[in-house]
């Protein structure tokens, strides 16, 4: 009898549970609309139907780990839990590579103290998410980027904080161990080690004569350790709100960015991808010339774009090596009266060398026109013109070559150019070769003046972007004009602070200012293809990913054809 009642009573309160939650009706609905079609798998039919009706997943746990990026340097993952329909579920992870760049030729002191202080910031970026932010973002839905971010913005912001006060604090016990100099020794000789101190100390290296001095290296842009726990967690985010919506990344990012209005058509960045390194590190006298760009015309399909470049690339090889055999190609003659440096001459036997981290062929040149006239030949050998069928791109690397003794730029082993020279030496280089369309980097981000009349001078044929000049994404609170000098737009890295939204807001602010958005990838890049979802989303003019012969940058680069077959299939290719 009691167990008839208890029976009764659970009955009851099923009844009432369910009734409460329409389950009756619903099913009933799913019954009805199921049986016309006879699915052969009726119970993942009953499944798909009653999911829409489950609660919206939101994050159960953030995990943060060390791992490696393609040349084994230590960095962030990312790891989203959500629960989803109870059951707690691993989403999507991210990767965020390191904001420091790859020494070469570094004394091993300096690898070593590089290497320590990478460690300590990803250690520190680890402790920040499987601490704080795992406690911060737990119960709120990944779809919920703007809240997502706020927050995030405010714990950076709080660290920030403390690490001022820690800083302040050290300053003060360093103020107070210090004993004062005798009044016998003059400050300038305490400075300076008894010689009269330098003018570069304060305003810049003053050269002589005419030569007027230039502006003073701006101090390194400090970088909060843990920092990368904010971008990488932000980014996480956005994965997973596109993987529980059901959508591409690049789609979920043009959602954002257009206020969840679906574009109707996509446009694809155009690939910057690097053929040569010919830069400061590189074995020949050239150290204007970091990175030799290929960049395909706007008209031509990305498979044949990429094909093309393979093409070239081949080519330029077999030149190479049948000059390292002492067999110089008459097509590497000088034929082009350049009148900058080496004119007339022979290509000399380059050094043929290794494939760099940037995932191009370092080789060794002795003046400007030679790689070029190297890539002109290979063009030439297998039916292409360059300047119709294919287009060049320079990262000049500027700020790497700065002689601050001299107050000029070594472009050429024992040959200096002034910021002014520096102008003349581009315009009178896209002159002899109009192929170039886009210089990144021309010069150091203090010459303001000079970034101004190389715009004023090359402006209408040429991009001139800012690379290094635009290390990090500025706050959109603040001008981006007012962290760039005047070029024609900025190459941007996903990185440190940096946050989904920044960056929405931002490449917003800057094609407003018909800047160009260019997105780029660091020294140190991971198997994490994002940062080609972001640039389809963002419609980024240009990318930036490297050549083609690194895993991780080839992983990009596949990632890059498949959206674009994607958008072909779905005819929201523009």
């Amino acid at each position: 009898m009691e167990a008839e009642v208890a029976r009764r009573r659970r009955a009851r309160e099923a009844a009432e549970y369910y009734g409460s939650e329409d389950v009756p009706r619903r099913l009933e609905e799913a019954l009805n609309a199921l049986f016309p079609l006879r699915p052969a798998d009726l119970y993942g039919g009953l499944a798909n139907y009653f999911s829409k009706f489950s609660k919206a997943p939101v994050i159960c746990k953030l995990v943060g780990r060390k791992v490696l990026d393609g040349v084994g340097r230590s960095v962030l993952e990312v790891e989203i839990y959500c629960i989803i329909k109870n059951d707690e579920k691993r989403v999507c992870s991210t990767v965020i590579s390191s904001h420091s760049q790859i020494l070469e030729n570094a004394l091993s002191e300096a690898t070593e103290a590089d290497e320590k202080e990478r460690n300590d910031s990803v250690n520190a970026a680890v402790e920040w998410v499987n601490e704080s932010l795992n406690t911060l973002l737990r119960d709120l839905k990944p779809t919920e980027q703007c809240e997502v971010d706020k927050i995030l913005g405010e714990y950076f912001t709080k660290k920030v904080e403390e690490e001022k006060e820690i800083q302040k604090e050290k300053e003060e016990e360093e103020e107070e161990s210090t004993s004062p100099l005798p009044s016998s020794v003059p400050p300038a000789a305490a400075l300076s080690g008894g010689k009269k101190a330098s003018a570069l100390c304060l305003a810049g290296k003053t050269v002589s004569g005419a030569e007027r001095p230039i502006p003073p290296a701006a101090p390194a842009e400090p970088v909060l350790r843990g920092s990368a726990a904010i971008a990488a967690t932000s980014l996480a985010v956005a994965k997973a709100g596109a993987t529980i919506g059901h959508v591409p990344l690049y789609l979920y990012i043009a959602l954002l960015k257009h206020d969840q209005d679906s574009p109707k058509e996509l446009t694809m960045p155009l690939p910057m991808v690097s053929l040569l390194n010919c830069g400061k590190f590189s074995p020949g006298k050239l150290k204007l010339m970091k990175e030799i760009m290929l960049i395909p015309p706007v008209q031509l399909p990305l498979k044949k774009s990429i094909e093309r470049i393979l093409d070239i690339q081949r080519e330029v090889v077999k030149l190479l090596e049948a000059a390292c055999k002492g067999q110089p190609s008459p097509q590497l003659a000088d034929k082009k009266k350049s009148g900058a440096h080496g004119a007339g001459k022979k290509v000399l036997p380059p050094a043929m060398k290794r494939i760099s981290h940037l995932g191009c062929l370092v080789t060794g040149f002795d003046n400007l026109e030679q790689p070029l006239l190297l890539i002109q030949a290979a063009c030439n050998n297998i039916g292409l013109e360059l300047g119709t069928d294919m287009y060049l791109a320079i990262n000049c690397a500027a700020h790497e070559l700065m002689d601050y003794n001299k107050g000029k730029y070594e472009v050429i082993t024992g040959t200096f150019k002034s910021p002014d020279e520096m102008v003349d030496l581009y315009v009178e280089l896209t002159d002899n070769f109009p192929a170039i369309i886009a210089l990144v980097d021309p010069l150091r981000k203090e010459d303001r003046e000079q970034w101004d009349n190389v715009c004023r001078a090359l402006g209408a044929q040429c991009h001139l972007l800012a690379e290094d000049a635009a290390t990090s994404v500025p706050s959109p609170s603040t001008e981006p004009d007012g962290n760039l000098p005047k070029c024609s737009g900025a190459v941007l890295k996903y990185l440190n602070q940096t946050k989904v939204s920044d960056l929405l807001e931002l490449t917003g602010l800057l094609h407003g200012q018909r800047h160009i958005t260019t997105l780029g990838s660091p020294d140190g890049e991971s198997s994490d293809d994002s940062l080609v979802d972001l640039a389809v989303g963002l419609g980024a003019k240009f990318l930036k990913l490297g050549g083609l012969s690194r895993g991780e940058r080839v992983t990009k680069y596949n990632r890059l054809l498949a959206i674009e077959e994607e958008l072909a299939k779905n005819s929201r290719l523009r």
